[in-house]
């Protein structure tokens, strides 16, 4: 089996959680491991999990959260309503998770400002949500590596002709014909955010990408599980508009209408 690189999807402040994945995946010493951000918000312990990740070996990307954050704690935080934003997505939790010191550590937040947007591994390239496909590398910012969703996701050919890209950010049973627990794979990425946050989820999800091997935890049970790649992806489908739902709605009264009067002649 190769040395593994090690891909660690959304954790959200499940810190309990990422333990058992943890022990269960078993990275050795000169093994990596990298997280694709998001590491605080909704869950019970960010501050637990950015101090675990923080005083590790391991490597973190940017995640919207962290980013928004970042700009709730900063002076225009409060006049843009950028700090009620991040209050109500999840922040409020990680805020309560600080409680036992009365403040978040300088040191926290010093590191989650110099977390990078990309990590570029070779054959592999991490980003928290995706790229826009209309733009060179050197022309993305910060809100297409953190925020970015189907104008990435229903791209037509890879990004990078000769690399995967591995990203989270969008709860993969969201898109189209995908299970909670399930991975999607589009063209030229993979998506591993199985939401560990989430009531029809649970699951956090690690990927030794050099062997295709998945590992998930549920955070709720603490049950782990261990498979081939293979066996939970699901190929990227759109999910249909609004329109195309009425139109085939329509097209099946249209035919079944024909068959009553088929039937009566």
């Amino acid at each position: 089996m190769k040395q593994r690189r090690i891909i660690i999807g959304d954790v959200h402040g499940h810190y309990d959680g990422l333990m058992v994945l943890l022990e269960a995946i078993a990275p050795g010493k000169d093994e990596k491991v990298y997280f694709l951000g998001d590491l605080i918000d909704r869950g019970p312990k960010s501050s637990q999990v950015v101090e675990f990740v923080r005083n590790s070996s391991y490597k973190c990307l940017l995640g919207n959260h962290e980013q928004m954050m970042i700009q709730a704690l900063s002076d225009k935080g409060g006049k843009k309503g950028v700090w009620q934003a991040w209050f109500y997505s999840g922040g409020n939790e990680t805020v309560e998770s600080y409680r036992h010191t009365g403040i978040m550590p300088y040191e926290d937040v010093k590191w989650i400002r110099s977390l990078p947007l990309y990590l570029d591994l070779g054959d592999i390239w991490l980003v928290h949500a995706g790229v826009n496909p209309q733009l060179p590398i050197q022309k993305q910012t910060y809100h297409e590596y953190c925020w970015i969703r189907k104008e990435f996701h229903s791209i037509e050919k890879p990004y990078f002709p000769n690399k995967l890209m591995i990203i989270g950010h969008t709860i993969t049973f969201t898109f189209n014909n995908v299970k909670p627990g399930e991975l999607v794979r589009g063209a030229g990425w993979l998506n591993i955010d199985t939401s560990a946050y989430h009531p029809r989820s649970g699951w956090l999800t690690g990927l030794d990408v050099d062997n295709n091997i998945v590992y998930q935890v549920n955070v709720n049970s603490h049950e782990t599980r261990k498979m081939h790649l293979e066996e939970i992806v699901k190929p990227y489908a759109p999910k249909p508009t609004f329109k195309e739902v009425m139109q085939e709605r329509l097209s099946v009264k249209k035919k079944h209408k024909e068959k009553i009067q088929v039937k009566k002649h």
